[in-house]
This record gives C-alpha cells, sequence and structure tokens, in this order.
C-alpha cells in the first residue's frame, strides 16, 4: 500500500468514536479531506464512514455539496443535509442507527471547528490529551 503525501492546502483528520479508545471496534469512524485552492474554496474533498454501511463506505453527495465552496457554516449545513442521502446505518450492539448518524454529522462541525479559519485553534479534545499517533 503506498499513501502519498497530502498535497499543501490539504486538510486530513480521522475521527474514532468507541466506548473505549484503545482495542475496540468503532461505532462510526470519519476520514476527512479537504484541499482547499488559493481562494480558499474546497476544491477536493474525500470523506469516508465506517460504521455507517455494511463496509467502509465514502459520502459522494456530502463530498459534492462542499466542492467549490468557501469553507462556512453555511457550507457545512449544507454538506450534513447531504449526508442524509450518503447512509442509512443499522442498529446493532455498539450503536443505533440514529446515533450513528448523528455522530457522523456532528463529526463534519468538529472538522470546521478545528479547521475554519475563524476557530483556528479551537480545541476538541480534553486538555494535555494526545492521540496515540502524536505522541
Amino acid at each position: 500500500m503506498v499513501i502519498q503525501q497530502p498535497q499543501p492546502g490539504t486538510v486530513f483528520r480521522a475521527y474514532k468514536i468507541s466506548k473505549r479508545f484503545d482495542q475496540d471496534i468503532s461505532a462510526v469512524l470519519g476520514a476527512f479531506s479537504l484541499l482547499f485552492d488559493d481562494a480558499g474554496r474546497i476544491a477536493t474533498a474525500r470523506i469516508a464512514f465506517g460504521g455507517m454501511a455494511a463496509t467502509p463506505k465514502r459520502a459522494h453527495a456530502t463530498e459534492a455539496a462542499l466542492q467549490g465552496q468557501f469553507w462556512t457554516e453555511a457550507t457545512v449545513k449544507a454538506a450534513q443535509d447531504a449526508m442524509k442521502a450518503d447512509f442509512a446505518p443499522i442498529s446493532d450492539m455498539r450503536s443505533s442507527a440514529w446515533y450513528r448518524q448523528t455522530v457522523a454529522v456532528n463529526l463534519l462541525t468538529r472538522l470546521f471547528v478545528e479547521t475554519a479559519p475563524n476557530h483556528a485553534g479551537t480545541e476538541t479534545r480534553l486538555a494535555g490529551w494526545k492521540e496515540p499517533a502524536h505522541v
């Protein structure tokens, strides 16, 4: 497997939602890659979720709602509305379908809060917490 370095101007985040962080299967996992052009518009959006379908799946309607748009609250709201067309999650022992859909929508909000210029530096994790990959 070859994983390419992100292009300059790319924002990447992955969020795992599970009862325990380590050694637990995710209820939802969201991976987001946004490439911004020089004007500040989203040139390319790649979004995928685990736990929202039988296998990990791209959120094509959500991506389409983001591409070509400025990274604003209105853009996020439109993408969240589009996300409802991307998935029909199941309920199982890890979480309900309602919970999975709600978490997926909220992860897009989290991405926005962490990366939007007017929110730059906003912390969405516990103070002093470091992801294992960043230790």
